[in-house]
């Protein structure tokens, strides 16, 4: 357990940092926009290309990843319903309140608790996989073909075919992905630039995180204020509960249902915001989202462990 808040105090420091800078004036908006683009496209591509090829697909074929994609299902489908007959979401905003709802931060906040609570970080890998190989790509060309229609560009089928492969996180996965299945061993030359750059990710994404808590509303003042408290719901509430409910629908027991509970109850990642800030689409829904439920997660957590494990 000292583990998993270590990691988790990790996370706010580096957020703090960027909430002083920000307040010390030394980054502004466009600064902070500018952090968020490239974590987007220059360090998120990186890292996901360094993930991905370095994984073990078989993971991607187990039981659990299969109950917690359902369960990823059940989270979403409940913010989309509640987006159309609630809240009327657009759809760029409604596909950032999918992922708020939905998306785990099973990398850099997953980690240390995985360690932690289960007793082996290896239980992210899958979720990470399924996560960044069909979620974000998916997320992420809905907003592409959104983003084309409202500048009124008109596509071609061709066009809205390709667009999803001009996106550099989804060309990152997929040489990734290239690389994997091929067994294709890049030289070590090669890699090491690849993985600094994939680096920076996560810190540009917690210090661009700091200094939107600093020069945009505080959380819980903003327009979309009900809508990010449901969110945070479905996240720590709703998602591990239909995990636990499917697994034990697919016969998981013991450790394994105590997992895939601990991984839906995981807050929502913070590359999130940094896609909502990159695309302009609901950004506050998307900061206030990862915020809190990043703080009551731990409350869950705990639950699920005291419960299950």
């Amino acid at each position: 357990m000292q583990t998993a808040f270590s990691g988790i105090a990790t996370i706010w420091v580096v957020i703090g940092v960027g909430w002083l800078i920000a307040h010390l004036g030394l980054v502004n908006q466009p600064g902070r926009r500018l952090m968020a683009v490239l974590a987007f496209s220059v360090g998120s591509p990186a890292l996901l290309f360094s993930l991905v090829a370095q994984a073990s697909l078989d993971h991607l074929f187990s039981r659990t990843v299969i109950v917690s994609a359902l369960a990823v299902v059940v989270a979403g489908a409940a913010y989309l319903l509640l987006a159309r007959l609630v809240f009327r979401t657009n759809l760029p905003g409604t596909v950032v309140g999918f992922m708020a709802s939905s998306y785990t931060n099973a990398a850099n906040f997953g980690l240390p608790v995985a360690l932690a609570l289960l007793g082996d970080a290896t239980w992210m890998a899958p979720i990470l996989l399924m996560q960044v190989g069909i979620v974000m790509p998916a997320c992420l060309a809905i907003l592409d073909v959104a983003a084309a229609r409202d500048q009124g560009r008109t596509l071609s089928l061709r066009r809205y075919l390709l667009l999803p492969f001009r996106n550099p996180i989804t060309i990152g996965i997929l040489l990734g992905l290239a690389v994997n299945l091929t067994g294709l061993a890049l030289p070590a030359d090669l890699m090491r630039p690849i993985d600094m750059i994939g680096a920076i990710a996560v810190p540009l994404m917690l210090l661009a995180f700091g200094v939107s808590l600093r020069l945009d509303p505080l959380p819980g003042r903003g327009e979309h204020n009900v809508e990010a408290w449901t969110t945070v719901a479905l996240k720590i509430v709703l998602h591990p509960l239909a995990a636990w409910l499917i697994g034990r629908a697919f016969g998981l027991t013991g450790h394994e249902l105590f997992a895939v509970a601990v991984l839906g109850a995981l807050p929502a990642a913070q590359n999130v915001h940094v896609i909502a800030t990159r695309y302009e689409r609901a950004e506050l829904l998307a900061r206030d989202a990862v915020f809190w439920s990043t703080i009551l997660s731990v409350g869950s957590l705990l639950t699920i462990a005291a419960w299950l494990g």
